[in-house]
């Protein structure tokens, strides 16, 4: 199995957002990023699967970007396991589900994707792994997710992933 762990893009900021947490989206920056970002991912052969997002609109916003430029045939899930205040641990059956060959997509928040990451790789927490805005990581795993089983094949910060859509 393959986990892509993909951090939404730039979105909003909390204090200027006068709508609640849940529905805060990307800018247009933030839009025109991830799209430039997804197009990198494209340029590099990534094919996935299975797409799963977090419930609030940056996630899916930055998903559908995913989804379209990826052409991705899977739907798109909805998956609240993946919402920032949510223990990373729960998101390990839902991965456990999916067939060895998967490549699945995982569209979330900072700081749980960090958290998802160190447990997939280090068995543990680590406060040092994190992801900024439309960054990627791919982890291996030999079957199906299992803690501390995955293996690292990259990660990529958001300007990286820009400049590999150029080619």
């Amino acid at each position: 199995m393959l986990c892509l762990l993909f951090r939404h893009g730039i979105a909003e900021a909390p204090n200027t957002w006068s709508g609640d947490e849940s529905s805060r989206p990307l800018t247009k920056e933030g839009l025109t990023q991830t799209e430039q970002a997804v197009e990198g991912l494209r340029n590099i052969g990534v094919k996935p699967t299975h797409l799963l997002c977090s419930p609030l609109t940056r996630t899916q916003q930055t998903a559908t970007i995913a989804k379209d430029i990826l052409r991705i045939s899977s739907d798109l899930a909805i998956t609240p396991e993946l919402v920032y205040d949510q223990s990373p641990m729960l998101l390990f059956p839902i991965l456990q589900a999916f067939p060895s060959e998967a490549v699945v997509m995982c569209v979330g928040h900072e700081p749980h994707l960090g958290q998802m990451a160190a447990l997939m790789l280090f068995g543990n927490h680590s406060p040092s792994l994190s992801f900024k805005t439309a960054g990627i990581a791919l982890i291996a795993f030999h079957k199906n997710a299992a803690i501390g089983q995955g293996i690292l094949e990259w990660w990529i910060p958001p300007a990286q992933l820009r400049a590999l859509r150029k080619g």
